[in-house]
């Protein structure tokens, strides 16, 4: 496997602008682990944006440099056209997938 289907094979996003090697990469299976800090609900992930998004607090949690920033003041607030568009990205639900 070369590249991008190493780093998925391996539970990275290679998107995050990391790879295998380098000191910081975005872990999909650390992701799934974290949860919202202001409501302890699940996140979905913002490949594109490199952002956790909570839909409960209506948040942005931003991942610098792979790693996700999970402190209140960092995060950003969402509005109710963000939230559609993320609805019909990624329907909610505990099935929900990563947005790409």
């Amino acid at each position: 496997m070369a590249g991008a289907e190493e780093q998925e094979a391996q539970g990275l996003d290679p998107e995050a602008g990391g790879d295998a090697g380098s000191a910081f990469h975005t872990d999909r299976r650390v992701l799934t682990m974290l949860v919202c800090p202001c409501t302890r609900t699940e996140l979905i992930y913002d490949a594109v944006r490199q952002e956790l998004i909570s839909r409960a607090a209506r948040l942005a949690y931003p991942i610098r440099d792979g790693v996700p920033v999970m402190a209140r003041d960092e995060a950003r607030p969402l509005d109710d056209d963000e939230l559609r568009a993320l609805a019909k990205r990624c329907p909610p639900g505990p099935s929900a997938k990563p947005v790409a």
